[in-house]
């Protein structure tokens, strides 16, 4: 697997279906959002991305607005423990639900979140190395098959037995599918949302020092 995020998306309980409904960006409210999101940034817009890549280098984010929808991918959504999001990304989602999905290929890591009205519901990040870094909630329904054994890792005769009960990259698309509608690697299913369809804005950013003097 070669999947890597870093990504949080304002919405409601079915993204999946409003980004499939209506996915015409919103560029005044999505350079509002990153504006008021980003605000010791100076931003320059270098063009666009779409919802396939979600993993920008350190001084990039990438954006899009869309009606009931707000995705953002930057390095502040790739953390070890998602329950320490600052205040600000989570202040942002008002009274609709937040996601947070984050994946990291190379080393087996899968980290999400999820906040309901600004509460904390569910939080969770594991990889083989690490272990189970945070696990903070009632388990989703999607993860289920999971932890109960119905998709365990295979190894080779005379490996060291996997030391989680799942691979943390196929739960990761597993909840791109569940929350979103989409997956980035695994088997093809023409039914679900095509992210490459899905536009996002790309900003370079630095931060801006301002003299005191």
């Amino acid at each position: 697997m070669g999947a890597k995020t870093w990504m949080l998306v304002y919405g409601n309980a079915k993204v999946g279906e409003a980004l499939r409904g209506n996915h015409q960006l919103h560029r005044g409210a999505t350079l509002q959002l990153v504006t008021r999101l980003f605000p010791k940034h100076k931003l320059e817009q270098i063009g666009e991305g779409d919802l396939s890549f979600t993993c920008p280098p350190d001084d990039e984010v990438h954006i899009g607005c869309f009606p009931g929808v707000s995705i953002l991918a930057a390095k502040e959504f790739g953390i070890d423990y998602p329950s320490r999001l600052p205040a600000p990304f989570i202040s942002a989602g008002g009274s609709g639900t937040i996601y947070l999905h984050a994946m990291h290929s190379v080393v087996d890591w899968f980290a999400f979140a999820q906040w309901v009205d600004g509460k904390l519901v569910r939080s969770l990040s594991l990889s083989p190395e690490s272990g189970i870094l945070e696990d903070i909630g009632k388990r989703l329904p999607f993860e289920e098959p999971f932890w109960s054994g119905q998709n365990p890792v295979t190894v080779d005769e005379g490996e060291d037995a996997y030391p989680l009960p799942f691979h943390p990259l196929e739960l990761g698309e597993t909840a791109l599918k569940e929350f979103f509608g989409y997956q980035l690697e695994g088997f093809d299913d023409p039914t679900l949302l095509q992210p490459e369809s899905i536009p996002l804005v790309k900003y370079k950013r630095k931060r801006s020092w301002r003299k005191l003097w």
